[in-house]
């Protein structure tokens, strides 16, 4: 998804940043890695620091067992007191299952979901499209089931 955004986007006023780099939110005064994000024109860096943006317009954020709860609940809720934020995207790494959350005009989140490798993610805040099929090409779900599953038994 990270090449096909960047290639998506090339020559339009938008930077992409991946885990690599930090996002201050200031209600909960925490940093954290999104998997992606997309800022339009500059990136607003919190302080001196060239690590630290404060201004994604989209957040994607790849789900795991460990992360899926956090992700849907406490760090949706940090993420919405973003002024900028306008499309939060959280990806399903064990089926074909994407949750988009897109601000409305009237500053409501609407929830759009897809589910089948026909299916094509639109992100409307940056004009972007891209089939789930090319999301999820060579994932091979069986193998990722059985490898949360051997997880899964560690924890317990």
């Amino acid at each position: 998804m990270i090449a096909n955004l960047k290639f998506g986007l090339r020559g339009k006023d938008y930077r992409l940043f991946t885990s690599d780099v930090r996002l201050w939110i200031p209600l909960t005064r925490r940093y954290v890695y999104p998997d992606i994000m997309v800022i339009q024109g500059e990136p607003i860096y919190q302080g001196s620091n060239k690590t630290i943006v404060t201004n994604p317009l989209v957040i994607v954020e790849v789900l795991s067992s460990s992360t899926k709860d956090y992700d849907r609940g406490g760090k949706f809720v940090a993420y919405r007191s973003i002024p900028e934020l306008r499309e939060y995207i959280l990806i399903d790494q064990y089926s074909y299952h994407i949750e988009q959350f897109a601000k409305n005009s009237d500053g409501k989140w609407v929830l759009t979901e897809y589910d089948s490798a026909e299916s094509g993610l639109t992100l409307e805040s940056v004009e972007f499209q891209m089939p789930l099929s090319e999301i999820y090409e060579r994932i091979n779900f069986e193998v990722e089931e059985e490898v949360n599953e051997q997880i899964s038994e560690i924890q317990e």
